[in-house]
């Protein structure tokens, strides 16, 4: 609060919370956009500006028009992170230590992760075309060489890494040049020949210190290769555990599905057959109930003749008496 010289006192801190709140649903709304489908992006985005404009905020309104709409690339690489965070973040992670090993580690250990670099990158971009399929989006090889390269970026480059982890990106990502390609991995480069004898030491007690700064060096650098090949290895792992997983998750949901189906047929062949029987039990009770009538009418018509019987006995009994 700031106190004026008038003795009053005026709120500063509300409008700094209303701004943050302001700012946390603008990322609401942009995070609704880039998780909608790529068709949909468009007209949610105008909805939302224009929601945002008719309640007065027009630099929000102005955040979300220009939003951009993802490419059919851009969006898979989104779906990725979104529908699988654990897999995500062991791929950042092992883009984190790609990126520290690559400031030390020589050509064959460079050699080695990317060998497990490229499988991972393919699996995972497989991964991007199944969702994509499986969400009405089917990706053109072009479109799936797009998400590779993205997926690259993302272990190059730590911008591109937070980029793709926001789940924001509207166009696909370029790896650094910098950063060595897969096909720029090949020989180790040989050592150049010396041009004549090396220089002598100035300092006999130099080169002993010399030395062990390079061994430590080499030390450090054998460490960080190991670590990474740990890491890289534990992120394929996983991936393909993941991966047999989901295959196990489908094999069980469809023998799910067709139980399922089987058990349906069951449940209307039942229910077909009780609808039978309720209409044949409807029709054997109004028969009962006619015969029932019937058998009334008949009762009655028999009493009637007994009655009429016992009359006519007594008559002729009364007849022969007086003839007699």
């Amino acid at each position: 609060m700031e106190r004026r010289r008038s003795g009053h006192v005026r709120e500063t801190g509300g409008h700094d919370t209303e701004k943050a709140e302001t700012v946390e649903a603008v990322e609401a709304v942009l995070s609704e956009l880039y998780s909608a489908p790529p068709g949909e992006f468009v007209p949610r985005r105008e909805e939302r500006a224009a929601a945002a404009r008719t309640a007065g905020r027009k630099e929000d309104a102005r955040r979300i028009h220009a939003a951009r709409r993802p490419t059919l690339a851009a969006w898979a690489a989104n779906l990725l992170t979104r529908s699988r965070p654990e897999e995500a973040r062991r791929f950042l992670e092992l883009g984190r230590a790609l990126r520290e090993a690559h400031r030390t580690l020589d050509t064959a250990g460079l050699r080695e992760l990317s060998a497990q670099r490229r499988r991972i990158v393919a699996a995972l971009s497989r991964q991007a075309a199944e969702l994509a399929s499986e969400a009405g989006h089917r990706l053109s090889p072009a479109a799936q060489r797009e998400v590779e390269s993205t997926l690259r970026a993302v272990l190059a480059d730590s911008g591109a890494a937070d980029e793709w982890a926001a789940g924001r990106l509207a166009a696909s990502l370029v790896p650094p040049s910098e950063f060595p390609a897969d096909s720029a991995l090949g020989a180790a480069p040989a050592a150049a020949e010396p041009r004549g004898p090396a220089p002598r030491p100035k300092s006999s007690r130099r080169a002993p210190a010399v030395g062990d700064e390079l061994a430590e060096q080499r030390g450090r650098r054998r460490e960080e290769l190991a670590r990474a090949r740990q890491q890289a290895e534990r992120a394929e792992r996983r991936l393909r555990d993941g991966q047999a997983a989901k295959s196990e998750a489908e094999v069980s949901m469809r023998r799910a599905e067709q139980r399922r189906d089987r058990a349906r047929e069951t449940v209307n062949s039942a229910e077909e057959r009780l609808r039978t029987a309720h209409e044949e039990l409807g029709r054997v009770e109004r028969e009962h109930r006619e015969a029932a009538e019937r058998g009334r009418g008949a009762a009655e018509e028999v009493t009637a003749a007994e009655q009429e019987s016992r009359a006519a006995s007594r008559r002729v009994d009364r007849l022969a008496s007086r003839v007699g």
